[in-house]
């Protein structure tokens, strides 16, 4: 059974649009710290800690420091409750495509 409390958690963190590209760089950047994710943001400094605080408690983001930088990269396990959870619904899809493509095979022969 999938933890309900860690699907909840994971999908409440990224149900902000801000938080959610605050996350997105992350991912592309590969490894990236406050200053470079606030450059350009429009976001102020504050704020975007305040995103990663709730990343990080979502188990979706990893921090190293170095020195006075804090370094952040996406953790790879953070959305596997997610995952775990569509997975479950993959009977649901599979079935609906053998039913489109049978469909579609009738239609085009």
């Amino acid at each position: 059974m999938t933890d309900m409390n860690a699907i909840d958690a994971v999908m409440r963190t990224l149900a902000d649009p801000t938080r959610r590209a605050v996350f997105e760089r992350i991912v592309t950047a590969g490894e990236i710290t406050v200053a470079e994710l606030t450059a350009g943001s429009g976001v102020t400094q504050s704020a975007i800690s305040q995103h990663l605080r709730l990343l990080k408690e979502a188990g979706l983001i990893l921090d190293r420091p170095e020195g006075r930088k804090v370094h952040y990269r996406a953790a790879p396990h953070g959305l596997a409750p997610l995952v775990d959870w569509m997975a479950l619904y993959g009977i649901f899809w599979r079935e609906r495509f053998a039913s489109l493509r049978s469909l579609l095979k009738d239609i085009d022969p």
